[in-house]
């Protein structure tokens, strides 16, 4: 028994000793976790600088500096991406790899202050309360424990090694980067060099243009000022040199002083004159024909089974006034040279189609109104204005004519894209209208609001029911 508790003795200190040096590994341990925290700290540092680096290299990368560099700098750019590509993703791999670490090393810092503390308390327990027997298994067992913390702190080092050696790796391929990226601002700037020195002669060449296109209008404008030129002036005058065509200047001027009450434009001005002149002849005529042509068509619209026709009245210088002399169509030239004025036009109108025709004068008030609204349509088909704007026009119209105004104002709004405006207290205009506006006075205050068709023809019914009471 003696030798037995000798021997347990001895194991005890044994124990007790293993015990103390595990603790110092622990405590080296903690100063080592200290130093990697501190390390992992720096490299966070590291990185974080890496990233607002990466950060900052790609908002260059994302200029339009690619454009002005060479091809073999495009091929080289071109190659060098798939490798940032790579390193971003080693980088990646190592920023979750330092997490799994960071995360490791918790669970040791909760594993050792929760379970190892308490366990070595436990233990402490166990060895002032343990007897002989006891003790060998639990001795065995801390040692399996203390070699597969040894092995756990092992494979931590080895993954904490890795880590170091790539973020080394990858501080390298950045300080790469880096040179790269110094030497393409440098090639950036001389391009930039380049470019000012072209632009700045760029602006000279155009200053100059711009002067030799001044020299050559004012060149110009002296050649329009000499007036008609004969059509082989430049060929002759193209062989002589400067002191030749000088010298003919001088004599010409000489010459030109006996000319110089006369108008040296008369010739083109007459020929400008004579064009614009034939120009509003036929321009005349065409309105003339137009008009005149519209108006038999229109009235004939109007008046079911009429005609009408507008006649050119015209008289010549010293001509008395003749109401009579409204012969239309082309007339034989005056042998005395008198210049044929037009003098305004006359209408000749059946609304019969019988009998004679007979002019303004002979008409009645709605056949007046009926012959004025004819003109002013048929203008409106030979030169179209945008809107026309009418103030009761079927005043004095019969029904009828009413509304033959009405459907051909209908039909013209829809085949020549015209707008017309009209005031009316008669239904036939309303019936075809787009949209009817209903003018109110009250208290002094006049009111516009837009009302429904059937609305305005019940408006205009009682308005005529209560003019005929």
């Amino acid at each position: 028994m003696d030798a037995e508790r000798d021997h347990a003795k001895s194991e005890l200190e044994q124990f007790k000793v293993d015990i103390a040096s595990a603790m110092k590994q622990m405590a080296s341990l903690d100063k080592a976790l200290g130093k990697k925290e501190k390390s992992l700290d720096n490299i966070r540092n590291q990185i974080e600088q890496i990233q607002s680096g990466i950060a900052m290299k790609n908002d260059e990368m994302g200029t339009e500096l690619i454009d002005q560099l060479t091809s073999e700098e495009r091929d080289l750019l071109s190659r060098l991406n798939p490798e940032i590509t790579e390193l971003k993703e080693k980088f990646l791999l190592c920023k979750n790899s330092r997490i799994e670490i960071e995360t490791r090393k918790e669970e040791l810092e909760t594993n050792l202050s929760t379970n190892l503390m308490r366990r070595q308390k436990e233990l402490e327990a166990i060895i002032s309360s343990a007897d002989s027997k006891t003790l060998p298994l639990e001795a065995e067992s801390k040692e399996q424990e203390l070699k597969s913390s040894k092995r756990s702190l092992d494979e931590l080092t080895a993954m904490l090694k890795a880590n170091v050696d790539a973020i080394n790796n990858f501080t390298r391929k950045m300080e790469e980067l880096k040179r790269h990226r110094d030497d393409l601002k440098a090639l950036e700037a001389n391009l930039e060099q380049t470019v000012q020195d072209g632009a700045k002669d760029l602006e000279q060449l155009m200053s100059s243009r711009s002067m030799h296109l001044a020299k050559q209008e004012e060149c110009m404008k002296k050649i329009r000022d000499l007036g008609s030129l004969p059509a082989d002036a430049f060929e002759t005058y193209k062989r002589k040199n400067k002191k030749q065509l000088q010298k003919m200047l001088y004599d010409c001027n000489e010459q030109l002083q006996q000319f110089s009450h006369v108008n040296k434009k008369a010739l083109d001005q007459y020929v400008n004159f004579t064009e614009q002149r034939e120009q509003l002849q036929r321009r005349r005529a065409e309105l003339d024909a137009g008009v005149a042509r519209h108006f038999r068509e229109v009235f004939s619209e109007l008046v079911q089974g009429g005609h009408g026709h507008l006649v050119m009245m015209r008289k010549k210088d010293g001509d008395a006034d003749d109401d009579d002399n409204d012969e239309d169509g082309p007339r034989e030239p005056d042998p005395e040279g008198r210049i044929e004025k037009y003098i305004g036009v006359k209408v000749k109108v059946s609304f019969t189609g019988k009998g004679e025709t007979q002019s303004m004068k002979q008409l009645s008030g709605g056949q007046k109104t009926v012959v004025a609204l004819t003109l002013i349509f048929a203008i409106q088909r030979c030169d179209p204005a945008p809107f026309y704007l009418f103030d009761e026009i079927d005043a004095a119209l019969d029904p009828q004519y009413r509304t033959a105004v009405g459907n051909m104002i209908r039909r013209l709004a829809d085949m020549a894209d015209t707008q017309f405006i009209a005031t009316t207290f008669r239904p036939e205009i309303a019936k075809v209208a787009d949209k009817i506006y209903g003018v109110t006075h009250k208290n002094r205050v006049s009111y516009i609001n837009v009302v429904s068709k059937e609305q305005a023809l019940d408006f205009i019914e009682h308005d005529q029911t209560h003019n005929a009471s």
